[in-house]
């Protein structure tokens, strides 16, 4: 249990706490600069404890939730890693064909979080695939520390066509109705933008304070974006100006929410970051925007 408050924590230790998340700062270093801010009763472990992820107790919809169902796949990404784990999710009702999305993780592979969010996709009624881009190297070892150094050991390119190769997957399926989606956090935002780039069918983008394409990569984007940043997010939204130029220069569908006073990673529900309000309205507009995109 996390045994101080939200509110209680300063800004420069969720900063730092994004340098670290990012790979700038290692964990010794991130350990060395937050006893900077244990004061007033705080202690360091304290504020770890709130910092990193609780994957046990924050878990929305169990594996074995009666509405869907949920297992490990493996997919063929020929251009990417090859052989591909992912978490397959599709509602238990299959009335009909329906649509896909791929949820893609963040800088640390699929862990329990984009699992879960793997699993509100589908109760959402979608087919959804999480994939894992740890796969080559083992797989999501079980801890973020070990899945970004990990992680960051593959071309991140040939981890586009990983999830490239997901779509396909998707789309090809026997229950899908041929139009798939996509949303992705972090790592997985800047995913999303390039799928938008990639794939010229792709049916809607949803990336989460991801990383923006060029000028020129904006330029072939063909399908409808709705892009959610977080407002205190000032590393990503740096790049938002010149993106959204770039799609309106272009004619491309965009829509953009700025969430106010909220950090990157808002939407992980697992660490001190997690804004209840502001998640639940940008997943409450995500599924707005498949629904209107994928379902038509």
């Amino acid at each position: 249990m996390k045994d101080i408050k939200k509110e209680d924590i300063s800004q420069e230790v969720f900063d730092l706490y994004d340098d670290y998340a990012h790979n700038k700062i290692d964990r010794r270093n991130f350990l060395e600069k937050l006893s900077l801010y244990a004061i007033g009763g705080i202690t360091v472990s304290a504020l770890m404890s709130a910092m990193m992820p609780n994957y046990i107790d924050t878990i929305t919809v169990k594996p074995n939730d009666e509405r869907i169902n949920s297992d490990y796949i493996h997919y063929d990404s020929p251009k990417g890693g090859g052989s591909i784990k992912g978490l397959l999710s599709t509602p238990a009702d299959m009335t009909g064909k329906r649509p896909g999305v791929i949820v893609v993780h963040e800088n640390r592979g699929l862990n329990p979080y984009i699992e879960d969010v793997g699993r509100r996709t589908a109760v959402a009624g979608f087919i959804s695939l999480a994939p894992d881009a740890l796969t080559p190297l083992g797989g999501y070892p079980g801890n973020d520390d070990e899945g970004r150094t990990m992680q960051s050991k593959r071309d991140r390119y040939e981890m586009l066509e990983d999830f490239i190769a997901a779509y396909e997957y998707v789309k090809n399926h026997k229950d899908c109705n041929g139009k798939v989606g996509v949303v992705g956090f972090c790592f997985g935002g800047w995913i999303a933008n390039m799928m938008a780039v990639k794939i010229p069918t792709l049916s809607a983008s949803v990336p989460f304070y991801g990383g923006q394409p060029s000028v020129e990569e904006t330029a072939q984007i063909k399908s409808p974006l709705m892009l959610q940043y977080a407002g205190l997010d000032t590393r990503v939204n740096a790049g938002w100006e010149a993106y959204e130029a770039a799609l309106n220069a272009n004619k491309i569908e965009n829509t953009a929410y700025f969430y106010p006073d909220v950090n990157h990673g808002f939407h992980n529900n697992t660490t001190a970051r997690y804004d209840e309000a502001a998640a639940t309205l940008a997943w409450e507009r995500t599924i707005g925007f498949f629904n209107e995109k994928l379902k038509a």
